[in-house]
């Protein structure tokens, strides 16, 4: 099944043989059949997913991260620091680009990608939260929507200009895996685009957050947003009283599960710092798997694939990369 808006060829992740489009579903001929609902290919084959939580976290706060909704261009100087200049200005280039957004979430990224003029999207998610991101941002001529597993993507290899995946491979069940599936869709000369939490001192001394998702991953989805929304309502006026006491701040930080962000970005206002509030402590508390690597790491998973032009560095949420398959 050729996708409408582009050449990209559509495979089964189970077999891996092409798709053929019905109605209602698609198939391949191997008698794998996948449903097709609201107009997003639903290519899982689970329900209760190590990503449900995502699905209903994303439902619920399908605008909190849009810079059209906060006014403050926070995803787009990320997702441009990400990208650097020189992808950056080939996917803002007069030729048609094909980016696979693998992890879209409710689109705050998919929002960055659009603005390309000349992009075509394929936002891929293992949740639900392809229905906010279809409510965000609706199909069309440039943009696909479709529910698959990560390390099963419906997309025969090499065929994208460019791979983006920002807030998703630590949440995995191996990074290392994620990787080398992400980079297998890259084509000759394109790019792999990608961050991870970092393994260092922070991240094993959040000691609050630790005990508490200890007990809250297991919890139903709906069950682990009400206990964060309790959690928030709680602690944040105690975070907002301490935010311009450096030395208060930073021990807060390692007993509450809270995540906040005076500090961070002071442009949001004191509505949005709520809402973010919610929505990352929630994604802490919440994520099945945690798996943070160091920079070294990263570097040697990208060079072991083969990649050329890599860069890795400490940013944004720990660390950011990229790099760039051979020609």
């Amino acid at each position: 099944m050729k996708n409408r808006s582009s050449l990209i060829e559509l495979i089964c992740p189970t077999c891996g043989e092409p798709l053929t489009a019905a109605e209602n579903s698609s198939e391949c001929r191997e008698g794998h059949t996948w449903k097709i609902v609201d107009s997003i290919p639903r290519l899982v084959e689970w329900e209760n997913h190590y990503s449900a939580a995502f699905g209903l976290q994303w439902r619920t706060f399908r605008k909190t991260q849009l810079d059209s909704y906060t006014g403050v261009p926070l995803s787009y100087e990320r997702g441009r620091r990400c990208l650097g200049e020189s992808v950056y200005q080939s996917l803002h280039g007069s030729d048609p680009y094909y980016v696979l957004e693998a992890g879209c979430g409710a689109g705050r990224f998919t929002e960055i990608l659009l603005n390309a003029p000349h992009a075509h999207v394929f936002s891929v998610d293992s949740s639900d939260a392809v229905d906010a991101n279809q409510l965000n941002f609706p199909q069309n001529d440039r943009h696909r929507i479709f529910q698959a597993d990560i390390v099963k993507l419906p997309f025969s290899p090499y065929q994208f200009d460019l791979v983006f995946c920002l807030g998703v491979i630590e949440h995995t069940p191996s990074p290392e895996e994620t990787i080398a599936k992400l980079y297998q869709q890259v084509r000759p000369g394109g790019w792999l685009v990608l961050d991870h939490y970092h393994l260092g001192f922070r991240s094993l001394t959040r000691f609050g957050a630790t005990v508490f998702r200890l007990f809250m991953k297991h919890l139903s989805p709906e069950s682990g947003l009400r206990c964060t929304e309790r959690l928030v309502r709680m602690l944040f006026p105690l975070h907002r009283t301490v935010r311009n006491v450096p030395s208060l701040r930073a021990v807060l930080s390692r007993v509450s599960p809270l995540l906040t962000y005076f500090h961070r970005f002071p442009e949001l206002s004191d509505h949005l710092q709520y809402e973010w509030s919610l929505l990352d402590t929630h994604d802490a508390l919440t994520d099945w798997y945690k798996h943070p690597r160091s920079v070294g790491q990263i570097k040697r998973i990208l060079s072991n694939l083969g990649a050329a032009e890599i860069r890795v560095v400490r940013g944004g949420n720990g660390i950011e990369a990229r790099c760039r398959r051979p020609t």
